[in-house]
């Protein structure tokens, strides 16, 4: 649960910087928020949830 509340406020984070910067337009958010929430219903969520606990598990394990 952390992890995703932390992945949506950096992806929120990195899409409020693209909004000001000019590169993300106000159509693109929407459409990727959309994206995103549809996507969340199909049959490959669980997959994709996996994928990104997986791939934190990961970076969380290294060490510099």
């Amino acid at each position: 649960m952390a992890i995703s509340i932390s992945l949506v406020l950096l992806l929120l984070v990195l899409a409020v910087i693209f909004l000001r910067n000019g590169g993300l337009k106000m159509s693109h958010a929407l459409v990727c928020a959309l994206l995103g929430f549809f996507l969340a219903g199909t049959s490959m969520a669980p997959t994709i949830h996996e994928g990104i606990a997986a791939t934190a598990n990961v970076v969380g394990s290294l060490r510099p």
